[in-house]
């Protein structure tokens, strides 16, 4: 599992596996956020498949499919009512952990400064620098 800390509470991974939860579990994490829309895995990783086995685990899953290029206002709400609700540390995984770390930094750009949110991205290995604007403009208008 490659899991990159984003904050103290909110990490990125890529496609984790069932057999992955139990370290998911071990890590601390108490919640976690699917990103992946099912049309891109097997069925073995589709949502159902992974609630199941998440929740079994005796934590929290939360569904919000995030089709590459295509992130709606609906994603940003969900992933952040996932994480204000959340009673402890946050996975959210994706294909590569991208757009977990960008529904992320747009959930934070109203409250926290840019450039602390493209450090956090940055040192987690996504470079976000080029969505500093969309950054800036989804900030501006969540005031």
């Amino acid at each position: 599992m490659d899991i990159r800390a984003l904050s103290d509470n909110y990490a990125v991974s890529p496609q984790i596996e069932p057999h992955d939860i139990p370290l998911v579990k071990e890590a601390g994490f108490t919640t976690v956020i699917c990103n992946r829309p099912d049309a891109e895995v097997p069925v073995e990783l589709h949502a159902i498949a992974m609630r199941t086995a998440i929740e079994a685990a005796g934590l929290r899953f939360v569904e919000n499919p995030v089709s590459p290029g295509a992130m709606t206002l609906d994603n940003v709400a969900t992933q952040r009512d996932a994480m204000a609700a959340a009673d402890g540390p946050v996975l959210a995984y994706c294909a590569s952990g991208n757009r977990s770390s960008i529904v992320w930094s747009l959930v934070k750009a109203p409250d926290m400064a840019l450039d602390e949110i493209l450090a956090a991205t940055t040192r987690a290995g996504y470079d976000h620098s080029g969505l500093r604007a969309q950054f800036e403009a989804f900030a501006s208008q969540s005031d």
